[in-house]
Order: structure tokens, then sequence, then C-alpha cells
């Protein structure tokens, strides 16, 4: 998760396989590259992000009980 988040930091929080996808479409809308649907595409970095910390949360929590 966390060399994750290193290659994401080091591409402006960009994917790095956008790069690759980008060649074989000229599409940019957001998501054009995931298939997932466009409000999902948009902001997946900040849903999934709180669900990672809130597992990370709970896997402490019973770490330190």
């Amino acid at each position: 998760m966390v060399a994750e988040a290193g290659v994401l930091l080091a591409n402006g929080w960009r994917c790095p396989l956008t790069n690759v996808a980008s060649r074989y479409s000229d599409d940019r809308t957001v998501g054009f590259d995931i298939y997932l649907p466009r409000w999902l595409a948009e902001h997946n970095k900040n849903i999934f992000g709180v669900l990672l910390l809130l597992g990370e949360l709970v896997v402490l929590w019973c770490w330190l009980r």
C-alpha cells in the first residue's frame, strides 16, 4: 500500500497506466481508462482512501486491544 501511494505521489496523484491507455484512445474524459461509472471514477481516490484508512484504524484497534 505504501509503495502504491508512493507511485501515485511521484506521478502527481495520477496512475502511471493512464499514459499507456491514452495511446489507444483520443477520449480524455474522467475514467476513460477504467471501467467504472463516471461519478466513481471522479472520486475513487477519496472514497477508497477513506475506506483504507478506516480499515487500518480497525486493524490498529484490534491489535492494541
